[in-house]
């Protein structure tokens, strides 16, 4: 990382272009699990189905993980990333004229949540690949650290912003929002001609996966990086799922203090993520891991006390520089440690343990909730990050300056 910083890979032209369009794209897809999470608790829904769309948001992108990233190592990763935007852009327009029409029952609002997700699930891992071949390999982990800090801004200010639009507009204009984001990336797509880019080699698609396993199976770090990010999420997903029933049912307070507790998540994940490549250059990855989940876990078992909301929000900031910290660890550690010829793969890889963890989670914290109430839910997922560091002892993560193969 020697001469690079967190802004340095901002000087390569086409590279600042895909993540300002990325990144409105991710604000978009964030903004409009808002509107489909609060549509369903105003006309209300039980916990467990409230719940369903953090699950619908991030089951996508675990099925679909593999396949995706073979696809980014296979075709055209413009064409994949094109094609993605646009399918994108069709359902959520599907979504907002249903919406209008005021005829957007719960299956609908899930299913298109989850349809939109299989567009971020193709999107990501061929943007993700993109990045070694748009700077420099001195540039590569600052790339990769900008990548992630811009979806976690997306995914965790988006839903503060969603809130916003909420509060304003209803649901509908959530969706309307999320429509709109993916012009500005089509567009920069459609323009860019990349040059100087090797042609893939075209596999079958299960020869590629399968290759992709193979090196995941051998690395020990890829393991170990892949099971620490499915823990980690699946046990910390209560507050990201159940963050409408805290405004509403803890709080009984409707969607502006909706949006203030997703807003204090989000301050927390930019803090996080900006912070991230400050820590990396000072900290081993286990001990930035370890420190992340301990720090979310305290935050969430506060709020599970329903303290005031000035404390709440605290505690929300606080926590959400531990979860996104955790995260971006993660994502940077699978780049760092995939060889190129595999980068998709093995980045879907981790990408899919990580948003599959908080599906899964989302779901079986729902459910805790709808039997055991909201703080309950909340109390056993921050105990659970309290205690889950000590599976470092046995498996602690690979060291980010120790990485990896070229």
């Amino acid at each position: 990382m020697t001469g690079s910083t967190t802004l340095s890979p901002l000087r390569y032209r086409i590279f600042l272009y895909l993540l300002v369009g990325s990144l409105l794209s991710n604000f978009g897809n964030a903004i409009q699990s808002v509107g489909a999470a609060w549509h369903l608790t105003v006309t209300h829904q039980p916990a467990d189905v409230i719940a369903l769309v953090q699950s619908a948001t991030n089951l996508p992108i675990m099925l679909l993980a593999l396949p995706a990233g073979a696809w980014a190592d296979m075709f055209d990763r413009r064409m994949v990333m094109l094609a993605a935007q646009c399918v994108m852009l069709l359902f959520s327009v599907v979504l907002a004229l249903l919406a209008f029409r005021e005829s957007a029952p719960p299956a609908a609002i899930i299913g298109l949540t989850a349809l939109l997700a299989c567009g971020v699930a193709a999107f990501n891992p061929a943007l993700s690949a993109t990045i070694g071949n748009l700077v420099p390999r001195t540039e590569l982990a600052a790339a990769v650290a900008l990548n992630i800090l811009a979806f976690n801004v997306a995914r965790s200010l988006g839903p503060a912003i969603g809130g916003g639009i909420v509060a304003v507009g209803g649901a509908k204009a959530a969706f309307v929002a999320n429509a709109l984001s993916y012009l500005a990336v089509i567009v920069i797509l459609w323009r860019w001609r990349p040059t100087n880019v090797a042609r893939p080699e075209r596999k079958p698609l299960l020869a590629a996966i399968a290759e992709g396993f193979r090196f995941a199976r051998q690395s020990v770090a890829v393991r170990t990086i892949m099971l620490r990010a499915v823990t980690f999420t699946t046990t910390g997903s209560a507050a990201w799922a159940l963050m409408p029933l805290v405004a509403a049912d803890l709080l009984g307070q409707g969607s502006v203090t909706f949006g203030l507790l997703l807003g204090a998540l989000g301050l927390g994940a930019v803090i996080g993520a900006a912070s991230a490549t400050w820590f990396r250059t000072r900290f081993a990855s286990e001990a930035i891991i370890r420190a992340a989940g301990i720090i979310y876990g305290l935050g969430c078992i506060g709020v599970s006390f329903a303290p005031p909301l000035p404390v709440m929000l605290v505690l929300l900031v606080v926590s959400g520089a531990g979860w996104v910290q955790a995260l971006s660890g993660f994502s940077v550690a699978g780049q760092l440690w995939s060889p190129r010829p595999l980068v998709g793969r093995i980045t879907a890889m981790v990408s899919s343990l990580t948003f599959g963890g908080i599906a899964l989670g989302s779901w079986l914290w729902g459910h805790v909730a709808e039997a055991h109430g909201v703080s309950a839910a909340l109390l056993a997922s921050g105990m659970g990050m309290v205690v889950l560091p000590l599976i470092g002892l046995l498996l602690p993560m690979p060291r980010h300056e120790a990485s990896a193969t070229p």
